[in-house]
């Protein structure tokens, strides 16, 4: 029998309304003793159309319906956010792209627009950036003109549930599978380590496109990594419910899934959560509750206030240049620049260079892979740090690839882009926003550098340039996650973490979300704990190291 033919035959003996019994011991039957059909799903009905609510099910929504947007679409509000997020603009950190990508990293005095927070490892964008890929991506809204959010489609679920990771599952997508195990992931390889699974891997062509649920994954060598790094988690997930006694093909895909999905999710609560908004806020929503978003179970949406006005904070946080992996190039460190346009054809049609200099993904080569102990602290001393959270991008994001950007098309600034999703939007003031919780507005002195556009942007700014400004003005203590001399166990400075506004709102939407959702270990089992085996042994908790380790992928299982 085919493995497709006996997961088919599986599926078939099972309906989406059957129980799963009590799994018998082991941690994997404990971890998943409830309804089998959590992650099918229930049916989804339309929420009730009032203001803001998204107008079907899929539907980008509004967390502030009746606040006013931040300025007439107009030519001269246009040109003025196009000029904010030019290259050489308010935004760009300057960063000399002139030196090497490797001085970037260890000259402190090229880096005095765009300073590290030692308190975020290098990989807590990364991260960051995947939550999101697995919850929105607005495919088809106009950059730049005004657009109801609440009849456009978001192409992904509202959920932290990795649909894009896992697609329709084995049978709906079964190009993402492997062909001789259907419940387990298909991973790419061809270079030193593992790789995402790429068009050749069919048809041996040099076709290098990537068989992923979501092609935002692959825009940069390390988003593509992390992605790889969930595979192989997914496929260690089966082998491990399989060793406590599964055989049922279709229990034993839905418990890995489920094993993943919970895990994930912890680290989202317990580890990075709090690194972008304080433990604080993190603890406050979760004992109190949210004030601003209260989705009902099972029609959880993304507000556009978030989705463009303020976790696209994330952005500032990206550094230059990075070092992929320590002994990857000719057994030398391969550093290099995130994006770089010399790498990369005008024409996005044009194929790319099958290994360039940058980080950019689309490529398969030998040293194209994550050394994960530059992103994460595995007690080596080699992670390093990413940048603060302010109004300053690094240089690199004002030119990318055309490529990366889903239509295609211009502008090639992230900066840009990112604002004029402002007007798409008519997203609300920061102030309006801020005045709407109940915290006092920033003042205008605090956006002095606004005030030459003579749009009164200095009392009405964009959301996300008053989230980003707020946390560079927050000043907080947090731990130090990044060893640095002198050793320091905290840090104390602005743009370490998201301030009043910009938490509040990015911590409710995502604990929103996981509690929206009947499939979240939040909503069905809060009291849940971890159950997969850590790095040193311990239990109940989880770290991102201890997903990499689980992984296969930490530094140990590479032997660099």
């Amino acid at each position: 029998m085919k493995p497709r033919d006996e997961f088919e035959k599986s599926v078939a003996r099972l309906s989406r309304r059957h129980f799963l019994r009590r799994a018998g011991a082991g941690a994997a039957g404990a971890a998943v003793a409830f309804r089998l059909d959590l992650l099918l799903g229930p049916p989804v009905e339309a929420a009730p159309l009032t203001s803001g609510q998204p107008a079907f099910p899929g539907a980008f929504g509004r967390l502030f319906p009746t606040l006013p947007p931040f300025a007439p679409a107009t030519d001269a509000v246009h040109a003025a956010l196009m000029d904010m997020g030019q290259p050489g603009g308010l935004l760009d950190a300057q960063d000399d792209l002139t030196q090497p990508p490797a001085a970037l990293i260890t000259d402190p005095a090229l880096s005095v627009n765009n300073p590290d927070n030692m308190t975020h490892t290098a990989g807590t964008h990364f991260m960051g950036q995947f939550m999101d890929h697995d919850m929105t991506f607005d495919a088809t809204s106009p950059l730049g003109q005004p657009t109801d959010p609440t009849t456009t489609r978001n192409s992904r679920t509202a959920a932290f549930d990795l649909d894009s990771v896992y697609g329709l599952g084995p049978i709906g997508s079964p190009q993402l599978y492997d062909p001789n195990d259907r419940v387990k992931l298909r991973v790419g390889f061809g270079g030193i380590f593992e790789d995402l699974p790429r068009q050749t891997d069919l048809d041996g062509s040099s076709d290098p496109t990537a068989l992923i649920s979501d092609p935002r994954n692959d825009e940069t060598l390390i988003l593509a990594g992390l992605q790889a790094a969930f595979l192989k988690f997914h496929n260690h997930a089966v082998d491990y419910v399989r060793s406590q006694g599964r055989g049922d093909p279709v229990r034993v895909f839905l418990e890995a899934r489920l094993l993943t999905t919970w895990h994930y999710q912890w680290l989202i609560v317990h580890e990075f959560l709090p690194l972008f908004v304080g433990q604080a806020m993190v603890d406050d929503i979760l004992e109190n509750g949210p004030r601003f978003f209260t989705p009902h179970m099972g029609r959880a949406f993304i507000p556009v206030e978030f989705q463009t006005g303020s976790y696209r904070f994330g952005h500032s946080m990206v550094r230059p240049s990075y070092r992929a992996n320590l002994h990857g190039d000719n057994g030398e460190p391969f550093f290099g620049f995130i994006f770089d346009p010399s790498q990369h054809p005008e024409d996005a049609s044009q194929p790319p260079l099958t290994d360039p200099n940058d980080l950019s993904g689309g490529a398969r080569a030998p040293r194209r892979f994550v050394g994960w102990q530059t992103f994460y602290d595995f007690g080596d001393g080699e992670v390093k740090p990413n940048k603060i959270i302010d109004t300053s991008f690094s240089s690199p994001l004002f030119t990318l690839p055309l490529r990366t950007i889903p239509p295609h098309t211009g502008p090639v600034s992230l900066a840009q882009r990112n604002l004029l999703r402002h007007i798409t939007w008519s997203l609300p003031s920061g102030q309006a926003v801020a005045r709407h919780m109940g915290i006092t507005p920033l003042s205008p002195d605090n956006f002095s550098d606004l005030t030459g556009y003579g749009l009164g942007f200095e009392s009405s700014t964009p959301l996300l340039y008053y989230v980003l400004r707020e946390a560079a003005l927050t000043q907080t203590t947090q731990p130090t996650l990044v060893p640095s001399p002198p050793p320091a166990p905290t840090t104390t400075r602005g743009g370490l973490r998201l301030g009043p506004v910009g938490g509040r709102i990015v911590g409710e939407v995502i604990l929103g979300l996981l509690t929206a959702d009947h499939t979240s270990y939040l909503a069905a089992r809060p009291a849940w704990k971890p159950v997969l085996p850590t790095r040193n042994g311990s239990t109940g908790t989880f770290h991102m190291v201890d997903f990499l380790t689980f992984a296969g992928v930490d530094p140990a299982s590479r032997g660099q």
